[in-house]
């Protein structure tokens, strides 16, 4: 059975024991990891989400950063 990702998330969130993220939250994060992902392979989309994370960076900042090293990336080729 293939649940919604709004109820997977809403699930996963409880198990961790945090609030799940706002639509805006999820926006921001699909925002970052599809920047991620092309900009390189697709394996570094949820690696990106997952070091913002760990680096305490804002989702906003994340995504900005993301982007920055996407368009210098395409410069240097």
């Amino acid at each position: 059975m293939t649940i919604e990702a709004s109820e997977w998330l809403e699930r996963f969130a409880a198990k961790l024991g945090v609030a799940p993220p706002t639509p805006e939250e999820v926006e921001l994060l699909l925002g970052l990891a599809g920047t991620a992902a092309h900009a390189s392979e697709r394996t570094a989309a949820p690696i990106s989400c997952w070091l913002a994370a760990r680096a305490g960076s804002s989702l906003a900042d994340a995504s900005n950063l993301a982007r920055q090293l996407a368009m210098d990336i395409s410069s240097d080729r």
